[in-house]
């Protein structure tokens, strides 16, 4: 499995069933804590869930349909799904917007279906195009999908990612960007996902940015800085302090890891939900 693998066309046609549950951990503190599938690919699905549900995570993201009866056996959501796009390839251009809007609806739809929370998407690669053309179209372009997912109750997210080390021109690449393209589309099931590891690389001040952003964050990615690992004493961000500040915002979706281990991967997500439990 790889980053990329969660956005391929899926199979429309998924029946969800739910088996038994297993018994799962009250989550604590006041943060809805997630983690994303891809970093733990090494380990088993079952495990990986049986884990989760044992140490109090609330669900998984960037999770494919054929495995969302799994997270439900053992009580769990799917807490991000695809939703339109690829990560160079998004709502940037106006010759991507039918394609997305179909690619958009039909999960949407699937994700209403399964009552699941969010769907995710992105601006595109700039490829030459300035920021203002590429915040133009990503309005219109999202426009155009806003009422299904408002009908639905599903929330698309927008991810901020960085340009400088991992998405070489990507153009959602800083909060007010990001921010300016949620405020003109006005619609409260469409916010960006922010990416802290990302955020960082790009401008730092994470704490503040959040704060004067909040209303437009639907959505958190964790992930230490620098090498996107472990949230321990290796990186330079104070985690704790920063699922503090958040959870005193009150914030209310999910806070998900998204740090490729450097250790035994179930101990170091055991280790970053107990740090950022506040």
């Amino acid at each position: 499995m790889t980053r990329r693998s969660v956005f391929q066309t899926l199979n429309a046609g998924l029946a969800l069933a739910v088996a038994g549950r297993t018994a799962h951990a009250a989550p604590s503190g006041r943060l809805k804590q997630s983690a994303a599938r891809w970093c733990f690919a090494k380990v088993p699905l079952e495990d990986l869930c049986r884990a989760s549900a044992e140490i109090g995570l609330v669900g998984l993201d960037l999770i494919d349909p054929p495995d969302w009866p799994t997270l439900r056996k053992y009580g769990l959501t799917p807490t991000m799904v695809p939703g339109a796009g690829q990560i160079a390839q998004g709502w940037n251009r106006k010759e991507n917007h039918d394609r997305l809007e179909k690619e958009m609806m039909a999960n949407i739809a699937r994700a209403a279906e399964a009552k699941l929370p969010n769907v995710i998407t992105f601006s595109g690669n700039r490829r030459g195009l300035s920021d203002e053309e590429g915040k133009a179209n990503c309005i219109l372009g999202l426009n155009r999908v806003k009422k299904a997912a408002e009908d639905a109750g599903v929330t698309i997210c927008m991810e901020l990612l960085n340009s400088k080390v991992d998405h070489k021109d990507y153009q959602c690449d800083h909060t007010a960007w990001g921010a300016a393209v949620t405020k003109e589309v006005n619609s409260p099931r469409v916010k960006l996902l922010y990416d802290i590891y990302h955020m960082q690389i790009m401008e730092g001040d994470v704490i503040r940015t959040i704060r004067e952003n909040i209303a437009s964050i639907g959505h958190f990615h964790t992930g230490g800085v620098p090498g996107r690992h472990e949230l321990d004493d290796t990186q330079e961000l104070q985690y704790r302090t920063i699922a503090k500040a958040v959870a005193d915002l009150n914030f209310q979706g999910y806070f998900a890891h998204e740090f490729t281990p450097a250790k035994d991967p179930l101990p170091s997500l055991k280790q970053a939900v107990e740090l950022c439990t506040v």
